[in-house]
């Protein structure tokens, strides 16, 4: 008889707890967010005018250390200590971490969770409450040793998507970490071809000044013998100080250089000693990637900054995703086990003890508008990522395309340029020939000269221009950048836009 009393008790308690499952399901069609998504949509790749065909990897393969193909152990050296003492990389390295811890915390929030607490209270009980007497009006003490457990059951994905918010803010840091790192190297690589550029323009210009002297010392041997005047003189002087000028200019461009270079490895001004290296001991770096035609979607992921707005893409998505799961019911499962009584000296004794089990259940009725001004909140964040990404995709089109063209016209600049400097000296090779022979004079020698110090000057430009567009297109290529997820691309997948 007892047995049937039981069971029929327990049927009325699991038939009320799920006649109320049923009514909370009911709620649930409160939760109304209709009329909230994105409007923005990531750009096609027919729009940004790039092409969908695939890139074999080794068409375009870039080494992460790309700039020790130069074969400059300087440079590899000003590199290394960079990426070692820059406290802007270690600034974006210290967000990473951050972010990683995100994702640590978004993980704790699937897990059971036990916590263990004691309380111990000297209390005086109101004569005038709930509490009958000898109670009443007395001084007790009060302690509870207990522990809690509590486990939310993510039925609706709440936790799951946060967690993913979490790994693509994670992995959009780490590819930002690694754009800061290619740039920073870039940086270095750059400033330190053009500390080079001005070393082989100071020698230049260091020998247009011995040409003017030259010059100068002629023309007043000439004046003594009657064969020039005072304007010739005048001529002749004008010019020694515009090239002091241009030597005072380029020294102060080595100066600044020297000083850059010293800020981005992290070394004090002045701790800097750099050696000038010839342009012929520096090895020709043939990139295989300047013989890109089409830049495609696929050759734009291979780029830190781009990757890093798919993935804050991803991660708004995701927040977009828990904001809608705040309109579903929570749900967790809670317990408790522990002792409690009113006197320490009973708080372990077995009459003290105290359990319960059971499900906690929270669906939001009426918040004022709270969860969809939130939603709308985030739906704003993922039109921002979604422009963000589209933005980059447009600069990065153009970095690519820009520099392309570049290096394809100072190609073609230099054969014309080293054409004009063999005119510019044979006709100074015929110039000394006919001095040597007495059939001119060295004046002429010097004319002709200046044209072949024009070349020379014009010769170290473009190199330098050659080399700093070169790198400038291997940071547009990605700089041997790689995202560790396989399965990632250059556009925000289909599903990322919130309908």
């Amino acid at each position: 008889m007892q047995d049937t009393i039981f069971s029929t008790s327990q049927a009325l308690r699991w038939s009320r707890f799920a006649l109320s499952a049923v009514a909370i399901a009911s709620l649930s069609a409160c939760a109304n967010f209709s009329g909230i998504f994105s409007q923005a949509k990531p750009v096609a790749a027919q729009q940004a005018g790039l092409s969908t065909q695939a890139i074999p990897a080794d068409s375009v393969a870039l080494d992460s250390q790309w700039w020790k193909a130069y074969g400059d152990e300087q440079l590899n050296q000003l590199v290394a200590q960079a990426l070692a003492n820059n406290p802007n990389l270690r600034v974006a390295q210290a967000r990473v971490q951050r972010v990683q811890a995100g994702i640590d915390n978004a993980n704790a929030a699937s897990a059971p969770q036990l916590n263990a607490g004691l309380d111990a209270t000297h209390q005086l009980y109101t004569r005038n409450g709930l509490v009958p007497a000898p109670i009443a009006g007395s001084e007790r003490e009060i302690a509870t040793l207990q522990a809690t457990g509590s486990w939310e059951l993510d039925l609706f994905g709440k936790n799951r998507a946060a967690l993913d918010a979490a790994i693509g803010q994670s992995r959009a840091a780490q590819a930002d970490a690694q754009a800061a790192r290619m740039l920073l190297a870039s940086n270095v690589a750059r400033s330190y071809f053009q500390w080079l550029r001005v070393q082989g323009q100071l020698e230049v210009a260091q020998r247009t000044l011995a040409q003017r002297q030259q010059t100068q010392q002629l023309v007043k041997d000439r004046l003594q013998a009657g064969l020039d005047t005072q304007l010739e003189l005048q001529q002749s002087e004008s010019a020694l100080p515009d090239a002091r000028f241009q030597i005072e200019a380029l020294k102060e461009q080595e100066a600044l250089l020297t000083n850059a270079l010293a800020a981005l490895t992290g070394q004090q001004n002045g701790g800097l000693a750099l050696t000038n290296r010839a342009p012929a001991a520096i090895n020709s770096v043939a990139a295989a990637q300047t013989k890109v035609q089409a830049v495609s979607m696929d050759l734009l992921g291979r780029r830190a900054d781009v990757v890093a707005a798919r993935w804050r893409v991803e991660a708004a998505t995701r927040d977009v995703d828990n904001a809608k799961t705040l309109f579903y019911p929570n749900i967790n499962l809670t317990a408790f086990a522990g002792f409690s009584s009113i006197g320490f000296d009973k708080l372990v004794q077995s009459s003290s003890a105290q359990w319960g089990v059971g499900p906690a259940i929270r669906l939001p009725l009426f918040e004022g508008g709270r969860l969809r001004a939130n939603l709308k909140g985030k739906a704003a964040d993922l039109d921002a990522a979604i422009e963000t990404y589209n933005a980059a995709v447009a600069d990065a089109v153009r970095d690519v395309a820009d520099q392309l063209a570049s290096t394809q016209s100072i190609e073609r600049q230099q054969a014309e340029q080293k054409a004009a400097q063999r005119s510019a000296e044979s006709a100074y090779a015929i110039a000394v020939q006919r001095y040597e022979a007495g059939l001119g004079n060295y004046l002429n020698v010097l004319n002709a000269e200046t044209a072949v110090l024009a070349q020379r000057k014009l010769a170290v430009d473009l190199a330098a221009r050659s080399v700093d567009t070169q790198i400038q297109l291997i940071r547009a290529l990605g700089g041997g950048f790689t995202d560790t997820d396989t399965t990632s691309a250059a556009a925000p997948t289909s599903d990322t836009v919130v309908r």
